[in-house]
């Protein structure tokens, strides 16, 4: 059974991959270009705003894994043609040429970003209308997924790290930028668990649901910083959001998720950050 990767040049799929390899899927691989591609995979040339490279990709496959997307980027053109419009090619072409397969969909936990104050973590059913591309876009993205009639799961992810790919360690040069408070939280996961996470999706486990994942415990933006070798200021100003940038994921533990990197604490304990 062979399951389609997009995006395996981005941080999070060059470290899926070689975990699906290892558990014993076989992959195959969308890239632009045949540069540096992971080790074990079938690799097809293709581009998601190319419709028509598409069929071969996905001819054959049982699962589709959906990572690619663009972000890091002011071009909000770019960012939207990207992230919708090529979910809508992928699917449209996992429609005609492998109806049977399953479509799982990385998305994002930014998707509950609000000016508003929240009284809890941001939950799957919680109405949601982001205003930033990155999270919009994605959302728009889900609600394709969603009405596409395919077996379909969609995974919204927090903040991913680990396995040296420098997020957290870029964390202290963006502290000025977005003004954390000291004592603000933030969801996380590791690595390791984006492939747990997977590997439930890949055996029907999250079918037809959207579904948070995080690690046991967010850690603190002063907590996060310092571990990046940064610092930030103390402060005793009261929190004016305090459960922005916290998911809930209750829904994910009753299906079975347990984070094998409990938090980023065990991380820098196990040397895998």
């Amino acid at each position: 059974m062979t399951i389609l990767v997009t995006g395996v040049t981005g941080l999070v799929g060059r470290r899926l991959v070689p975990r699906l390899i290892e558990a014993g899927r076989e992959c195959r691989v969308l890239m632009r270009s045949y540069n540096n591609p992971p080790d074990n995979v079938e690799v097809v040339i293709g581009d998601m705003l190319e419709p028509a490279t598409l069929a071969r990709a996905v001819r054959g496959v049982s699962a589709v894994i959906h990572l690619a997307a663009v972000f890091r980027t002011h071009d909000q053109q770019l960012i939207w043609k990207s992230n919708l419009d090529g979910t809508r090619n992928l699917l449209k072409a996992v429609r005609e040429h492998a109806p049977q397969s399953r479509f799982i969909l990385a998305s994002t936990g930014r998707i509950y970003e609000t000016d508003l104050p929240r009284s809890r973590p941001g939950r799957e059913d919680d109405p949601v209308q982001p205003t930033h591309a990155y999270p919009a876009s994605k959302l728009a993205a889900e609600q394709l997924v969603r009405e596409s009639k395919l077996t379909w799961a969609i995974i919204r992810f927090p903040f991913v790290y680990g396995d040296g790919d420098g997020h957290i360690e870029m964390l202290p040069a963006h502290a000025g930028t977005f003004k954390w408070h000291p004592a603000s939280r933030m969801s996380t996961i590791h690595h390791r668990d984006v492939a747990t996470a997977m590997t439930l999706a890949l055996d029907g486990v999250m079918d037809g649901r959207v579904v948070n994942v995080a690690d046991d415990l967010p850690a603190s933006m002063l907590e996060l910083l310092a571990l990046a070798g940064g610092r930030m200021e103390a402060s005793a100003e009261p929190l004016n959001n305090p459960w922005a940038s916290q998911y809930d994921t209750a829904l994910a533990r009753s299906l079975g998720f347990k984070p094998t990197v409990r938090t980023v604490y065990a991380a820098a304990q196990q040397g895998i950050i």
